[in-house]
């Protein structure tokens, strides 16, 4: 076809618009006839391999274009043997276009089963090994993702396995020491029901002895009941915006009596301008596990100082002891439920049951934070690291002659 000088289209010689209407007519018609049928063929086969279906597509396309060409050649061409050379020819074509279709379909036969070989694997070794042959983009960026999926749940599992062990570990644990102070609080209650002990003194003495003996089972239920509730996701916040040296000038205020009944010297000291979005009282709590975990393990005479300050725009609060430092291989374990890096694990009298640091750890990653420790000096030191609501303009507090001779205190809560 071509555009004559006056814009009207002609068609070329021999060719009138009849013919163009009967065989567009005619084309369309059996083009979509034959689409018709090789849908509901392909609904019938939904289920089945995919070289069947790619061939049913290919055999779509082919018969179409041999019915275009044989309406065209009926149309427009005289004799029968040129009509029977350009209808051959297509059929070669169409046969061809059937084998590459084919082969097409058996490579990506290959490679979908090679992909569900390698998934049924993971039952017997525990590992995906993608398929090693090339595979087609689409099914190799599939084999990628099952890839990471298992690498991801190979992750998921091996976390709650060791969970579930330190779920066990902690019934172990708890059970040895709620037996404990139970077994103490029987023998006292039935030596003053039986009267065995009735000096005014003595009795007075067990009285003592036994409230004692109920505020640490209180505090191991108080942990208990805490981490519970972190596992849980139940934790509820009532944050506000308050100034971390506040927060961590309360806490040395009261850890100080239990650092001087041990002879231990606690030194504090913090930077102002340091709001931090925060419930002061849960984020006391760990702070104040932190501080007197440290005390605990800090001989006497030794030192535990606790620094707030801002680093790299985030609030910090380090607690560092005289502990002596933790194993190396005890470091990634040291915020584990339960965990207390010692064989025996008989608590002291104002001790919990072992879920300090772990209750730290949920507290502060509830608030988004983050907490870390490492050996430093003479011991080793604890990080809690928070986001800053704003920027701040720390000016540092320093900690004078008479607190650090006395282990009181030195942070300027202003």
């Amino acid at each position: 076809m071509r555009f004559l000088a006056g814009g009207t289209l002609a068609l070329p010689a021999g060719i009138q618009w009849s013919d163009v209407l009967y065989i567009t007519e005619r084309v369309l018609g059996l083009a979509l006839i034959v689409t018709l049928i090789g849908i509901a063929v392909l609904r019938q086969c939904a289920a089945r391999s995919i070289k069947l279906m790619l061939t049913v597509v290919v055999a779509v396309a082919v018969i179409c274009s041999l019915l275009g060409v044989a309406v065209i050649a009926y149309r427009m061409i005289g004799t029968a043997e040129e009509r029977d050379e350009i209808l051959d020819l297509m059929g070669i074509a169409g046969l061809a276009a059937l084998v590459v279709a084919l082969f097409l379909a058996r490579r990506l036969t290959n490679a979908s089963r090679a992909i569900s070989y390698a998934v049924q694997g993971v039952g017997q070794t525990g590992v995906y090994i993608a398929p090693s042959p090339p595979l087609p983009a689409e099914l190799a960026e599939l084999s990628e993702g099952l890839t990471t999926a298992h690498e991801r749940l190979a992750k998921a599992r091996s976390r709650e396995r060791a969970l579930e062990a330190s779920r066990r570990e902690l019934v172990a644990w708890v059970s040895h020491d709620l037996r404990t102070p139970l077994a103490g609080l029987r023998a006292m209650a039935e030596a003053l029901e039986d009267q065995v002990v009735i000096n005014p003194r003595e009795v007075s003495q067990y009285h003592t002895q036994i409230r004692r003996e109920v505020e640490r089972l209180t505090l191991m239920i108080d942990d208990l009941f805490e981490l519970s509730r972190i596992h849980a996701g139940a934790l509820r916040l009532s944050r506000r915006m308050v100034g971390l040296e506040d927060v961590v000038a309360e806490v040395v205020a009261s850890a100080e009596p239990v650092a001087r009944a041990k002879r231990v010297r606690l030194t504090g000291a913090a930077v102002r301008n340091m709001p931090v979005f925060i419930d002061s009282a849960e984020m006391g709590r760990a702070l104040r596990n932190l501080v007197t975990n440290a005390i605990r393990h800090t001989p006497s005479d030794g030192v535990v100082d606790v620094l707030a300050e801002v680093r790299s725009g985030m609030a910090c609060v380090s607690v560092s002891d005289a502990c002596g430092g933790i194993p190396p291989a005890d470091l990634p374990r040291v915020f584990d439920v339960a965990f207390r890096g010692e064989s025996a694990r008989t608590p002291g009298p104002q001790e919990g049951a072992g879920l300090g640091l772990s209750i730290a750890r949920g507290i502060v990653e509830a608030h988004s934070g983050q907490i870390a420790v490492r050996n430093t000096g003479p011991g080793c030191q604890f990080l809690i690291r928070l986001p800053l609501v704003r920027p701040g303009a720390p000016m540092p507090s320093h900690t004078g002659p008479q607190a650090a001779a006395t282990g009181r205190r030195a942070i300027n809560a202003n």
